[in-house]
């Protein structure tokens, strides 16, 4: 089996290709973790582009951005990889999350926040199925549990770590620390998967393309000095114009940099700020005619029109309005957001569209048939209801702690979820290991049972039970089943799809489950909430901590429900997933 930018080995990956799925495991946690990282940093970061703290709504932006843009635009890079190879996408991938992380660590209003956060979006998001193409190319479908497992693994446990890693960097700097480490990070990714990929065997990836026009008459010696002259003017440029640093604004020479050419123009029509769109589109164009100077954006732009850029403008229409609907709905009122009957009904519409052309366009972004097999769409099926348990455990496990044994301790509620969030990374692993033995099926069905019935003792539980040892065994038992679950639904879909759909496949996936956190947590509070209102209404006398209780019982029942039903429909539609093969100890081997 072959995928562009990486030739599948014979006899397992060396330790260099070993090497590069560890960088890019360790990026896709990197990036996870900044999906949530904003939690705690949220109103420090409205305090920085002038949002009072009582006007919560007005930055939900902040969050919904990254949200869309990790979203909306996967199925699109996943199927750039699946036509360029993964490892120059996930060096892309790196760059834009690093640009924006560098965006908003420097930001200065909503809007260039929000720009940022839909950047690292963006970028974070396409880490993902670019790792799964990867492992899929790397090893053969009998080999890909543990990989799989592993890389499951690490982003799940990501995401809940930002929380974590924001508090730990407030605790010695502001926000904006936050996004400086991340470009940090990024950059430190950037350059190791670059360096690996270069002594990759198969050097397909990232080869560059024969020198045509203007390029063969100017030699990289002279191209590339440009090139990066050009990107420093702009970046320098650029930060002067976002942080307006206030010493040089006060100086007589250097301050007229900062004087609107137009009376009440912003800070782009000043002389720093135009030259810093000047410098842009100078590079931009230097880029588009002579490729090998920095970034081959010819290139670039001739893979988004072969990924199918119209259908892939539908779907990621189709997501957003679903994200957005979800993301800004306020759990107390409804479902979804006072304008979410607008963005559905523009979703709804958006994918009639999709449809239509998906059946008249030559090579549509989902190709043909790509998902025809059961244990394909069944995957992402399962994956939506995994994804819609997942949340309550993530949101209410810590909840349920503020409310009853750590109401005073936001590090205490933590350290609880802590528990379920240890025997995840284990089950991922265990999970990806039974895949030689066990079929996709049965062992989702079991992660899921597990999950499931952990859940319901959660919702045994009273106001002293998570001080006593008995509460680690659900937190334990529902970390490890929804770990056991990641690497088979991964395992399925890659298994029921061509070589060459990989990428798009893995991305589906992670949409799905997505958009499952984002309709479940949404759907489960206002259940919840709803319950809680009765429950109010038929005992007046119930307390705000007994009236707390009966909220996170009734998410963590329909949390069960939803984690029964995944597990039950994995048994039925990955029946025919063919993820099984060799000893286990070769498996092992292969798998470093």
């Amino acid at each position: 089996m072959s995928t562009a930018g990486v030739t599948e080995p014979v006899s397992g990956p060396l330790a260099r290709d070993r090497a590069l799925l560890v960088f890019c495991a360790v990026a896709v946690a990197f990036a996870a973790v900044d999906t949530y990282v904003v939690v705690l940093a949220l109103p420090d970061m409205m305090a920085g582009v002038g949002i009072p703290v009582d006007e919560l709504q007005r930055a939900a932006p902040i969050v919904s951005g990254f949200l869309l843009g990790y979203v909306a635009m996967l199925p699109l890079i996943g199927r750039i990889a699946d036509l360029r190879g993964q490892v120059p996408v996930l060096a892309m991938s790196l760059v834009l999350f690093s640009i924006g992380s560098l965006v908003t660590a420097v930001s200065y209003d909503l809007p260039s926040m929000v720009a940022g956060r839909f950047l690292q979006g963006v970028g974070g998001g396409g880490l993902v199925p670019a790792t799964m193409s990867l492992v899929a190319a790397l090893y053969p479908v009998e080999r890909r549990g543990l990989p799989l497992g592993l890389v499951s693994a690490v982003q799940e446990f990501g995401s809940v770590l930002g929380p974590l890693f924001g508090a730990l960097v407030l605790s010695f700097t502001t926000w904006r620390g936050i996004f400086a480490i991340n470009l940090a990070g990024g950059a430190v990714l950037l350059v190791s998967v670059t360096v690996l990929a270069r002594s990759h065997r198969s050097s397909g990836a990232g080869r560059e393309e024969p020198a045509t026009g203007a390029a063969r008459r100017l030699p990289t010696a002279l191209t590339r000095p440009v090139a990066l002259v050009l990107l420093a003017v702009t970046t320098g440029a650029g930060l002067i114009t976002f942080i307006q640093p206030s010493s040089l604004q006060r100086d007589l020479t250097w301050g007229q940099l900062f004087i609107p050419y137009v009376d009440g123009g912003n800070r782009w029509i000043t002389p720093i700020g135009v030259t810093t769109i000047v410098a842009f589109v100078a590079l931009s164009l230097w880029c588009w005619f002579l490729p090998r100077a920095l970034v081959d954006l010819r290139g670039w732009l001739d893979h988004l029109l072969a990924a199918d850029l119209l259908g892939a403008a539908l779907l990621a229409l189709t997501l957003g309005g679903i994200v957005l609907a979800f993301a800004t709905a306020d759990p107390e009122v409804a479902v979804f957001s006072p304008q979410g009957p607008w963005f559905l009904a523009g979703s709804g519409i958006a994918l009639v569209l999709l449809l239509l052309h998906l059946r008249r366009a030559d090579d549509p972004i989902v190709p043909r048939g790509a998902l025809r097999a059961t244990p394909a769409w069944g995957s992402l099926v399962v994956s939506f209801l995994v994804g819609w348990a997942l949340i309550a455990a993530l949101v209410d496990i810590p909840l349920f702690a503020r409310t009853t044994t750590e109401r005073e301790s936001q590090l205490g509620a933590a350290l609880v979820l802590l528990r379920f969030l240890a025997a995840l990374p284990v089950g991922a692993i265990v999970g990806g290991w039974l895949l030689r033995r066990v079929n996709a099926g049965v062992l989702t069905a079991a992660g899921m049972a597990a999950a499931g019935v952990s859940f319901l003792v959660m919702a045994q539980w009273d106001a002293t039970s998570l001080d006593g040892f008995a509460s680690n065994l659900p937190l334990v038992l529902g970390g490890f089943g929804f770990g056991l679950a990641l690497a088979p639904v991964n395992a399925a879909i890659l298994a029921s799809t061509d070589d060459d759909a990989h990428g798009l496949a893995s991305a589906l996936v992670v949409v799905a489950r997505m958009v499952g956190m984002l309709v479940g947590i949404s759907a489960l509070t206002t259940i919840g909430l709803r319950r809680l209102y009765a429950a109010q209404e038929d005992d007046p006398s119930l307390s705000i901590l007994e009236l707390g209780i009966v909220q996170e019982h009734s998410v963590f029942v329909g949390a069960a429900v939803a984690a029964f039903a995944a597990g039950v429909l994995a048994l039925v539609l990955f029946a025919r997933a063919n993820t099984r093969g060799v000893d286990t100890a070769e498996v092992l081997h292969a798998a470093g």
